[in-house]
């Protein structure tokens, strides 16, 4: 598992990696309501690698760094979680070991939100998107950029096996706890 250790208030170092991707019930996949770009990448091994949802491709970046992932939404979304499939045993110095994630309108305002140093990972990465106040539990943004900063062993190009991003699950009533499904129980959930 996935150990966080922070070393200040942006910035943490993440130690190890998880075999098994586990997300929280009450988290959404949200990566497919959103355009996919990267800043560049070999022949066969481009953005289609990241989402495919097998861990045999990867994204293979080409040219100099930062190597970047934007991903934009059409509208404003909230966002809890990143996480990533690297692996140090076979992708070596094209692992990642310093990733900044920016959130923003546009490739004109991003901001840094999280920076985030990995040692020797293998397996999924979980970058959490909350701050240190109870209040920000997620980002509410149009775009996140995610920028490989540099390599394990000094290395070049990068290799991600996988990126997922996640939100929260939306609650059809508010501040109710049970999560109604049907029309139904939505009509007769509430006491008039």
């Amino acid at each position: 598992m996935a150990t966080e250790s922070s070393e200040g208030d942006e910035e943490s170092k993440l130690v190890g990696g998880n075999q098994q991707l586990v997300v929280d019930e009450s988290l959404r996949e949200m990566a497919k309501q959103a355009a996919w770009s990267v800043s560049s990448c070999k022949p066969g091994n481009g953005v289609l690698s990241l989402r495919d949802d097998t861990l045999d491709s990867f994204w293979q970046s080409d040219g100099a760094q930062p190597h970047l992932v934007n991903i934009q939404f059409q509208k404003k979304v909230k966002l809890q979680l990143v996480v990533l499939y690297v692996d140090f045993k076979l992708d070596e110095s094209y692992t990642p070991s310093k990733i900044a994630i920016r959130a923003g309108d546009g490739f004109h305002n991003l901001k840094e939100i999280k920076t985030v140093e990995l040692v020797k990972p293998t397996g999924w990465v979980y970058i959490s998107l909350s701050g240190n106040d109870p209040r920000e539990a997620f980002v509410n943004t149009f775009m996140l950029q995610i920028a490989v900063l540099s390599n394990h062993l000094n290395g070049r190009d990068t290799h991600v096996r996988q990126i997922k991003v996640y939100g929260p699950r939306p609650n059809p009533i508010p501040h109710q706890p049970f999560q109604f499904t049907s029309r139904e129980f939505i009509t007769y959930s509430t006491v008039r």
